[in-house]
């Protein structure tokens, strides 16, 4: 409910206790015998169907279900950030820029850091931002336009779309659909086709995607592993001017001497998530996986188990991708978005990302 999550981006209840719903993944999917049981049952718990993929269509890279960026919004920072970049360059002799926000960017911009990540991204040029909160007709909720100046002369506009995922559009182009990467898009066909060739699901992901794959994930799990060490390093007030003030550091360390195993592993697991999960809210780096607002949960896990049973780096890349392909499964199949399905579509997903990672 909007009460209980007063930041946008950072999912406090979902974050709280995710890892107890990762211990029940754990606890009704260990005893199966394999990697793809495990998976599949998770795949069954979340009912992945076709609702959505009515036509066969495939699976797109999974570049889209890890995408780097700055938080707490794919479309309220990412595609502003973008669009910004791509505006500020293609005008090097402006002096100064002007930006009005429309529709949902102008009403929740503030609490989404738009203005921020605008101001960062033309830096050190001046850029002055407009909230229009009228009612005129739009092409897009999230739409922006952007105003070069040179001497106090219009020398360029561009009317932007910040259409989701970070991705974003001008007005009167044309979004060029991304390119069918995987040949199979549901389970059962994925399960059964790894089975017959004795290939895990990360061997399945490096034969669609190819073996440039491993350079993209290495790069994801850098930044989550930096987005972790930040985090945890940071004390203060979040941004958004509701006062929600830091955990992680607190919550790390917080070690008490008749502290039992469990209780440690799990302080430690929720630290690690909450680090990430209030540097997306403060507007840093981070990685969706699978969105800007569940981006703490497989970082957390994977680091957690790294340091504890000592796994190597491309042993995580091979979780990651694992975890990268049940993630677009369900955003193939069902749904990622919390405004559509609600925080479980993802926090639940990333759960689900994360048990198949570490299986």
């Amino acid at each position: 409910s909007p009460d209980r999550r007063p930041v946008p981006g950072y999912h406090d209840s979902g974050t709280g206790h995710f890892f107890h719903l990762l211990r029940r993944f754990f606890a009704v999917f260990v005893p199966l015998p394999d990697m793809a049981g495990i998976v599949f049952s998770i795949a069954e718990c979340y009912n992945i169907r076709d609702h959505r993929n009515m036509e066969g269509s495939r699976m797109k890279s999974i570049r889209d279900v890890y995408k780097i960026g700055k938080g707490p919004s794919s479309s309220h920072t990412m595609g502003p950030e973008r669009a910004a970049h791509r505006f500020k360059e293609k005008y090097p002799q402006a002096d100064r820029f002007l930006v009005t926000l429309y529709g949902s960017l102008a009403k929740t911009g503030k609490g989404h850091l738009t203005d921020d990540i605008l101001v960062k991204t033309f830096a050190p040029l001046p850029v002055e931002i407009r909230f229009d909160l009228s009612d005129k007709p739009l092409p897009h909720p999230n739409t922006l336009e952007l105003t070069a100046i040179e001497n106090d002369k219009e020398i360029g506009f561009e009317r932007v779309m910040s259409v989701g995922g970070g991705k974003i559009l001008s007005e009167g182009e044309t979004e060029d659909a991304p390119a069918d990467v995987y040949p199979l898009s549901t389970f059962a066909d994925i399960k059964a086709y790894c089975a017959s060739r004795h290939m895990r699901l990360w061997q399945y992901a490096e034969e669609c995607e190819g073996t440039e794959i491993w350079d993209y994930l290495k790069e994801v799990w850098r930044c989550m592993r930096e987005a972790v060490t930040r985090g945890l390093e940071t004390e203060g007030t979040l941004k958004g001017g509701l006062d929600v003030q830091r955990k992680a550091k607190m919550l790390y360390r917080q070690n008490h001497i008749d502290e039992s195993a469990e209780t440690r592993e799990n302080r430690l697991v929720c630290a690690y998530a909450y680090a990430v999960s209030e540097e997306n809210a403060a507007g840093g780096i981070i990685v969706t996986a699978p969105t800007c607002g569940s981006c703490g949960v497989l970082p957390s896990v994977l680091l957690y188990m790294q340091e504890r049973r000592g796994f190597t780096d491309t042993e995580i890349l091979h979780a990651l991708a694992a975890g990268g392909i049940i993630g677009n499964l369900i955003k193939t199949n069902a749904s990622i978005s919390g405004a559509e399905c609600g925080c479980q579509a993802e926090i639940g997903s990333a759960c689900s990302m994360a048990a198949a990672a570490l299986a």
